[in-house]
């Protein structure tokens, strides 16, 4: 199956340049609930992908415990913990299902690097979920 069926394109989603300050970023997940938010360049290109914790301890390692302290730091000064790895868009659904057990979302590129969306853990569930269930003889 291609996985451009499972995409929510860069247009339908949120992400944050990588030159754009942390309470911005912090900002845009708290408002709209996030755990996770992809980082993109100016060029569009994928960056990486920052969870909650990455801010935390950034914050931590920095002694910074006001919000309007953070208007001082790019998202580019945040070092990535955990590599979020992104796919091609010839990527397969077997490869997707790989990622998605230590990523909340994986972030699709294409043949540039360019950043064009990405596929949740959740829409992957979801179609495993209906293919066992058309294959199972049931």
């Amino acid at each position: 199956m291609n996985i451009l069926k499972l995409l929510k394109p860069k247009a339908v989603i949120d992400y944050v340049y990588d030159d754009c300050t942390v309470r911005q970023a912090i900002e845009k997940m708290r408002n709209h609930g996030f755990t996770a938010i992809p980082v993109i360049s100016r060029e569009g290109e994928y960056v990486k992908a920052l969870a909650e914790g990455d801010f935390l301890y950034f914050m931590l390692d920095n002694n910074i415990f006001d919000l309007r302290d953070l208007e001082h730091y790019r998202i580019s000064d945040i070092p990535r913990r955990v590599r979020s790895t992104p796919v091609s868009v010839t990527a397969t659904v077997e490869e997707l299902v790989l990622l998605a057990i230590n990523q909340n979302f994986v972030p699709v590129i294409d043949d540039r690097k360019v950043f064009i969306g990405i596929v949740t853990r959740s829409d992957i569930l979801q179609y495993c979920h209906t293919f066992l269930k058309e294959n199972s003889g049931e």
